[in-house]
């Protein structure tokens, strides 16, 4: 398994005092594929996937909630996944949620605990099939459009998921996108 490069999220200023999971809808723009994003992660999010079609490669979201998440969505997906009593999963994957351990269900992908995941700021992409050409494009790519994961390597390492870290300022491979494609700019 590679290291994934890993960087802290900077928050848009629109969303630093929302609640994560209720921030307002007025901030969110639908991407081209499936779901929405904040309207800064959606902007890259469009310049990063038009460089993927140019080098071939398609970039998607697995479905419409690996983007935007409410909290009620959130909660959904993590009481589907995450039981309160230790499982026969090796190694052990565990979240904190309401004063507890929860513990992931063999046989499933991990989620964040609701509340916490970037998926609720709407910066977070679950994307399809990335492994492969998808994960070497997205390796040698994703942080010059502002992307990184959220875990380096190991047990929560999900290559799937890597989420936009820039705030309110793009990377200047978005800034290129966007001069030669204004439409990619969704803000």
């Amino acid at each position: 398994m590679p290291d994934y490069p890993v960087l802290p999220v900077i928050m848009p200023a629109d969303i630093a005092h929302a609640q994560n999971g209720m921030i307002d809808p007025k901030v969110l723009r639908p991407i081209q594929s499936k779901g929405q994003l904040h309207r800064n992660a959606a902007t890259a999010w469009n310049a990063l996937q038009l460089s993927a079609y140019f080098a071939g490669i398609s970039l998607n979201p697995i479905s419409s909630p690996d983007t935007y998440r409410s909290l009620d969505q959130q909660k959904t997906l993590f009481f589907s996944r995450y039981q309160d009593t230790p499982t026969t999963r090796t190694p052990a994957v565990t979240r904190k949620y309401d004063g507890k351990t929860w513990y992931l269900k063999p046989g499933v992908a991990p989620a964040g605990s609701p509340g916490t995941s970037n998926h609720g700021w709407g910066l977070a992409v679950d994307v399809a099939n990335a492994n492969g050409r998808t994960l070497d494009f997205m390796l040698q790519n994703c942080v010059r459009f502002g992307f990184t994961w959220e875990v380096k390597n190991g047990a929560n390492a999900e290559a799937w998921h890597i989420r936009f870290v820039c705030g309110d300022t793009f990377p200047q491979a978005v800034l290129d996108s966007l001069a030669a494609f204004p439409a990619l700019d969704v803000r």
